[in-house]
């Protein structure tokens, strides 16, 4: 059975960590945290978010083995609308990070956060 990004959804978030972009970048602060940005090269490259590391969903699971070998260092996703992100925390989770969260504020909101 097909299912519908909706569906799709509820079935990852309860499963997915996710916070506001401040509550984010507090924790960020604190714990050296990896911001990544998991939207396509040229969304990233006219909204960039300061800090943050593009690794397109597509390819995030084999980049984030090469770029983080500690599975405990926390990860923050972010994209345009926490879709993406979410779907792709799922997938850090599912290779063995453990510390993934999703911030799920607009683009134009991480702008001011970070």
């Amino acid at each position: 059975m097909l299912k519908t990004i909706p569906e799709l959804m509820q079935e990852v978030s309860p499963h997915v960590r996710c916070v506001e972009g401040a509550v984010g970048a507090a924790e960020r602060a604190q714990n050296n945290g990896l911001l990544v940005d998991v939207r396509e090269t040229s969304e990233h490259l006219a909204k960039p978010v300061a800090g943050a590391i593009n690794m397109p969903r597509g390819v995030v699971e084999m980049k984030m083995l090469e770029l983080e070998k500690d599975p405990a260092r926390p990860i923050y996703l972010h994209c345009a609308s926490a879709v993406r992100a979410r779907l792709a925390a799922e997938q850090l989770q599912r290779i063995g990070y453990t510390n993934v969260t999703v911030l799920t504020c607009g683009v134009d909101t991480l702008q001011q956060c970070f």
